[in-house]
């Protein structure tokens, strides 16, 4: 995905100070469930899967369902992970480095941790799509852990590190 043919709309939605968002909220969700530290390959693969909105319409709506059924169940997200995870880490990555660079997230051993107050807790009650997005990548932060070894989710997901 080069930057430089997006259109206005997706210069718009993939801008660093969103992605820094998106990846902040998967941190807020992964700290609500699974402890304050969340595996960078948590974070990115939740990221991109949020901003896609053929994948984000098929998550579950509770993160007590299983990884393995539901993937086998939506074998389209591995088509669209496979498509898009490339293009889409490009748009996030710099996001990550603006949270990082900001202070919103800290680095603590190979895993991100959001500072305290660095966004809100409670998500926006609006209908956006950037609301979508953001709701969607917290429930990824609490959900994907779930599975257990990344390279499970990864597999799952039709992924490749």
């Amino acid at each position: 995905m080069n930057s430089a043919l997006w259109s206005s709309e997706e210069r718009a939605l993939f801008n660093p100070a969103f992605t820094a968002m998106v990846c902040a909220r998967v941190v807020q969700g992964h700290a609500a469930k699974h402890g304050p530290a969340c595996p960078l390959v948590i974070v990115m693969t939740s990221a991109v899967m949020a901003l896609q909105p053929a994948v984000r319409t098929l998550l579950p709506r509770s993160t007590s369902a299983s990884m393995p059924k539901w993937a086998e169940d939506n074998e389209v997200v591995r088509v669209h992970m496979a498509a898009n995870t490339r293009g889409l880490v490009g748009a996030v990555r710099p996001g990550l480095l603006f949270a990082m660079q900001t202070g919103v997230l800290v680095v603590e051993s190979s895993a991100l941790s959001l500072r305290r107050r660095a966004i809100p807790v409670a998500l926006p009650d609006t209908a956006s799509e950037a609301t979508a997005i953001q709701r969607a990548a917290h429930m990824l932060g609490r959900w994907l852990p779930t599975v257990g070894a990344t390279a499970t989710i990864l597999t799952l997901l039709g992924v490749r590190p």
